[in-house]
Parts: C-alpha cells; structure tokens; sequence
C-alpha cells in the first residue's frame, strides 16, 4: 500500500469507528423493548454485530481493497473513542428529540385514522345494524297483522266444520302459538341485539 492509500485507510477506519460508536448507541436506545425475549436479545445482538462488521469492512475494501492491518483496528478504536468523548452525549440528545418527534407523527397519524377512517366505519356499520334490526322487527310486526285475518278466518272455518271433521284436523290455536312463540322470541332477540 502507497502512503496516500494508508492515509485514506486510517481516516476512513477513524470514521468508521465514530459511526459504530453512533449505531452502538442507537442500537442501545431500543434494546430494552426486546431484553424481556431472550431469542430476539441473541438474533438482535448478532445481527448487529454482523451488519455493522460488513459495513466497515466494505468501506475498507473500497478504499484499500480488503487489506487487513494492525494500525486498521488501532484506528476504528480511536474513532469510537473520539465519539464517546465528543460526540456521544450530544448525539443521544439529539437521537432521543428525533424519537419524539418520530412517536408525536406516529400518534398525530393514528388519531387522524382513528378520527377520519375507524370511528366514521364503526358509526356506518352501528346504522346499518340497527336499521337491519329495526327493518327485521316492522317485516316481522307486519307478517303478525297478516297472519291474525288467516287466523280468525281459520278459526271460524273450524267453528263451521261438522265435529266429524273437527277430530281429523288439528285446533287452529297450536300452528297459531307455534307462529307466535317464534314472533316472541324473534322479538326479544331483536330488542336484547339493540342494545
């Protein structure tokens, strides 16, 4: 390697090692959502380790093509080490404002689904059942007023057929309690869905 390529090495390791320092911090920040699930803390923590390796060592390859060193590692340490002393506290300010104003446009967009998309469907969709509700007890009232003529004209046939007839055929009243005991638990049913 040339002078000027162990120059642009040394820098890009100094910072690279500044740049680990912020994604260890960040990385750090969210730890605590998953620290509870022992899976995700072990596949979290490889997978990042690994990623931010690959990362670094791909900067290293585009700029020396892959060279390993001692002074490489030497210089990716005093990267992070500059962030942790100048950088670290002012990035963590800054990364925790950006959460915050990340988590006021996630709830701002939330409230505004809620307000203009959940809460109009949840209104439609009460409407709907209860005008269904509502059309299903008049269909039913209306069927009543219908049946109660065919019952009384039954009724007074029945009256008018000679006693012969009168045993073979059964009384009128039990098809006309049969019709009005699913009127009444039809009714219920529809009154206790109403609510």
């Amino acid at each position: 390697m040339t002078l000027d390529v162990q120059l642009i090495t040394m820098l890009s390791m100094i910072i690279g090692g500044f740049y680990l320092g912020m994604a260890h911090d960040t990385y750090r920040r969210f730890a605590p959502y998953w620290k509870e699930k022992t899976f995700f803390v072990y596949l979290f923590e490889i997978s990042f380790w690994l990623s931010q390796t690959g990362i670094l060592f791909f900067l290293l390859y585009k700029v020396n093509a892959g060279e390993l060193r001692l002074y490489i590692f030497a210089a990716c340490l005093l990267g992070f080490s500059i962030y942790q002393v100048v950088a670290a506290n002012f990035y963590k300010k800054v990364l925790e404002f950006v959460i915050r104003i990340i988590v006021a446009i996630y709830r701002w967009c939330r409230k505004v689904i809620q307000v203009l998309l959940i809460t109009p469907l949840k209104w439609i969709f009460h409407m709907l059942l209860t005008l269904l509700l509502f059309s299903g007890q008049v269909v039913i009232k209306l069927l009543m007023i219908v049946f109660l003529p065919v019952k009384w004209l039954i009724q007074l046939i029945y009256r008018l057929l000679p006693k012969k007839i009168k045993k073979i055929i059964p009384k009128s009243e039990g098809l006309y309690s049969i019709i009005e005991n699913i009127y009444i638990k039809l009714r219920k049913f529809f009154s206790f869905k109403r609510r």
